[in-house]
């Protein structure tokens, strides 16, 4: 009886092995296409936030320099919805 439980427990080793590599092939797969596929009001999101960070993102009228993550944000996204992307209502 001893040597049937060994050989079940090796089994159900390599069954869950062999579910953990295809979860994570398919993990690696998912991430390869969403940042493949980056919205255009990320894009303009990200350059905003690279902008604030070297100190060069300027405000509307006035001109003054943004240094709020919240305000960079929002500049980002109203430059995508100028740029005719598909972005969420402000609330």
């Amino acid at each position: 009886m001893a040597t049937r439980k060994t050989t079940t427990r090796r089994s159900s080793a390599k069954k869950t092995t062999r579910k953990s590599a295809k979860k994570t092939a398919a993990r690696k797969t998912a991430a390869k296409k969403s940042s493949a596929s980056k919205t255009l009001a990320q894009k303009k999101v990200k350059k905003v936030m690279h902008e604030r960070k070297a100190g060069t993102l300027r405000s509307g009228k006035s001109g003054k320099k943004v240094t709020s993550k919240k305000q960079a944000i929002a500049i980002g996204l109203s430059e995508a919805r100028k740029a005719g992307a598909k972005v969420p209502k402000k609330k």
